[in-house]
């Protein structure tokens, strides 16, 4: 099975193999009637997916209510109790910034005072731990994307890791990217984009991806300042030149790790200053304090408040507030989103002082949004995010690890980009023959509950089915439907139909 791709983007025609059994689809109750078709289009944009909790909380607060509730993050993180259970019985949960930093700063002086012929097994050892603290950050978040009850924020925090992406693989990036998605991106995903673009400058995982750890006055490193503004703020062609990128290098010189085997905190007096939760820190020895020329401004030397004045004057540029509109938009919208939408997602964002929720409330009160119903093709994330949220429909999951390898399977791995330019937004992305049949491979996987229960295929022709889908299906789909040979079949067909891989 796959969707046929066509100029660069996925059709909606389909291609089925099936069997010769029908499966009876239970009448609808008058309670699950479904909501008109616009709901259903907005609720698909808003939230990974639709479940019956998604559909509670828009009959319950209407579309305007929910998105204030939203964006003003009253919904809150609750998760289902065994969901919860699962977190906290991570080593991620119990690792406070403090204790990530003494524990990977004792590795680091065990490995420095080992003989040279144990090293190599001792980095191997280090390695493992990092990976595996990596793999319960990747489980957090897509346990988190499945069952937060506020999809819109769950969204804004895979965005932003996106955006500001790192590869959990180089370095010592694998040990700190629970940290860096719980403590830099959640809790700014809904506010400031300043704040943001400072929470992301102040992580370690970000300084070590990027090499700004290495970057010294003595020793000057580009690459995080290139990408703060070719990727993160003013994209490829803002106007700016390569002098304001060693201008930015220059300010950033001293940006880096804190001394770990003490702990965080652990700084003699006028020594290096902690940042965030103190796993960073601005090291003065290492800054360069002269004077500095940055898009046309003056920037005094004056130590890591050179950064701050720096990243104001970035935030603030017209070409800032455009290209952040239009990530959003191709993430939200559509692949080509229109440039009226982008004008007036930008024109929000000068306004705000780039406030994060207010552009997306101009999104989201948009005609161009519901204009595009069903135009925007599901990246990977989105798809498994959706599908698991449809069959498990709040029942807690015996165990994530399926979900993260299923991304793996797909391509999109969280936190496994090795650039840092972010997986693509678009369908064309994700789109060929050979996407197509491992996600066909994956729809079989989630509808047959495999490794996410142990009782086999859930039924999912029931009532959200018949709220959610059932309305919408084409007349292809339903003749496919009605071929499947068993209940895994009928849910994989459902899964990679193209009502369900559209939104």
């Amino acid at each position: 099975m796959r969707l046929i791709a066509r100029r660069g983007r996925p059709r909606r025609s389909i291609v089925w193999l099936a069997a010769a059994m029908a499966l009876a689809i239970p009448p609808l109750r008058a309670a699950d009637a479904p909501l008109p078709t616009d709901a259903i289009a907005w609720l698909q944009r808003d939230g990974f997916g639709v479940d019956s909790a998604a559909l509670a909380q828009y009959r319950r607060l209407g579309r305007e209510g929910l998105l204030d509730a939203q964006l003003d993050d009253r919904l809150g993180d609750t998760l289902p109790p065994q969901v919860q259970g699962q977190i906290d019985g991570m080593d991620i949960s119990r690792l406070t910034p403090d204790k990530l930093a003494a524990t990977l700063g004792d590795a680091r002086l065990r490995l420095r005072t080992l003989p040279e012929a144990d090293k190599r097994e001792a980095r191997k050892a280090m390695r493992q731990q990092g990976n595996a603290l990596a793999e319960q950050a990747r489980e957090e978040v897509l346990l988190r994307a499945v069952y937060g009850p506020n999809q819109l924020k769950e969204q804004m925090v895979w965005f932003w890791l996106n955006h500001f992406s790192v590869f959990a693989r180089k370095g010592e990036v694998n040990w700190l990217v629970a940290d860096y998605a719980e403590r830099s991106i959640r809790p700014h995903a809904l506010g400031k984009f300043r704040d943001l673009v400072m929470a992301t400058l102040e992580s370690p995982a970000m300084l070590v991806f990027l090499d700004n750890a290495q970057n010294a006055s003595d020793k000057l490193n580009e690459n995080y300042a290139r990408e703060l503004m070719e990727l993160h703020t003013l994209g490829v062609d803002a106007g700016y030149t390569q002098q304001d990128v060693q201008q930015l290098a220059r300010i950033l010189t001293g940006v880096g790790l804190a001394p770990m085997q003490d702990g965080p905190r652990a700084h003699r007096r006028r020594g290096p200053l902690p940042l965030g939760d103190g796993l960073a820190a601005f090291i003065p020895r290492r800054h360069d304090d002269s004077d500095k020329q940055l898009l046309g401004q003056r920037i005094r030397g004056g130590g890591f408040d050179e950064v701050r004045q720096a990243v104001d004057l970035i935030v603030r540029q017209p070409a800032c507030a455009r290209f952040v509109s239009r990530q959003l938009a191709e993430y939200f919208v559509s692949d080509t989103p229109p440039p009226a939408l982008i004008e007036r997602m930008a024109q929000t964002f000068e306004s705000s002082d780039g406030d994060i929720a207010r552009v997306l409330r101009t999104m989201f009160t948009s005609p161009e949004l519901l204009d595009s119903r069903g135009g925007k093709f599901k990246d990977p994330t989105q798809f498994v995010v959706s599908a698991v949220r449809f069959v498990a429909d709040g029942r807690p999951v015996d165990d994530a690890r399926p979900i993260a390898r299923w991304l793996d399977q797909l391509g999109e791995p969280l936190f496994g980009r090795p650039t840092p330019d972010g997986w693509p937004l678009d369908g064309a992305g994700w789109s060929s023959a050979g996407q197509m049949t491992e996600r066909f491979a994956v729809a079989r996987a989630i509808g047959s509950g495999r490794g996410l229960w142990a009782d086999g295929a859930p039924a999912l022709d029931g009532p959200l089915y018949q709220a959610v889908l059932a309305p919408r299906l084409s007349a292809r789909t339903r003749a496919a439907l009605a071929q499947a040979g068993s209940r895994q079949e009928w849910n994989a067909f459902l899964l990679a139909s193209p009502e369900f891989n559209y939104r």
